[in-house]
């Protein structure tokens, strides 16, 4: 349900970097702070364990992180 959740995200997010790119930053700082709390956390377990908990959360961070800036690439790509 998560890795639905953060596609989904993503997806929200590279359609509004591209509409209104200026806009989607706000929303994408937004969920990286959250998913960077949950890292945060999730490393506060001990030894491995924190490395496997905070993972999740550095990955969906990273993959928000690219989906917003493909779509103000491809906004500033396009020809008009």
């Amino acid at each position: 349900m998560l890795i639905v959740g953060i596609i989904a995200v993503c997806v929200v997010l590279a359609v509004l970097a591209f509409f209104v790119p200026r806009l989607s930053r706000g929303p994408e700082r937004g969920t990286q702070r959250t998913l960077g709390a949950g890292s945060r956390v999730g490393g506060k377990a001990p030894g491995l364990l924190g490395r496997l908990f905070s993972k999740p959360f550095r990955s969906s961070s990273k993959a928000v992180g690219s989906s917003g800036s493909a779509g103000r690439r491809a906004r500033g790509r396009m020809p008009f």
